[in-house]
């Protein structure tokens, strides 16, 4: 995280980020994926990891509902739709642009 924004800034946009994902259901994580080769999935799980790594003790079904709002098999039958080979396709080429995580 850069030194310049402050935790409390941090943590104000991330709960924005969030509520923006939460109202914006058209914006299929598929093609989140696509273009920014991550998606509400990938948050979730940065969320579990950050609060398994800090001493928590989250699930992946317990930071997947924090973000989506809802539990998963309700947000996918809800507001997923099937995804198109196109979109399959930009999703592997965006995710290969990905920094690996170290």
């Amino acid at each position: 995280m850069p030194a310049e924004i402050s935790d409390a800034a941090a943590a104000a946009a991330f709960r924005r980020l969030v509520a923006h994902l939460r109202h914006r259901h058209d914006a299929q994580n598929i093609d989140l994926m696509g273009l920014s080769g991550f998606c509400r999935n990938c948050l979730a799980d940065w969320v579990m990891e950050a609060t398994n790594e800090a001493g928590g003790d989250m699930t992946k079904e317990e930071a997947r509902e924090a973000i989506h709002g809802m539990p998963m098999a309700e947000w996918k039958a809800k507001f997923q739709t099937p995804a198109s080979d196109e979109q399959l396709a930009k999703m592997k080429e965006s995710v290969a642009k990905n920094r690996p995580r170290g």
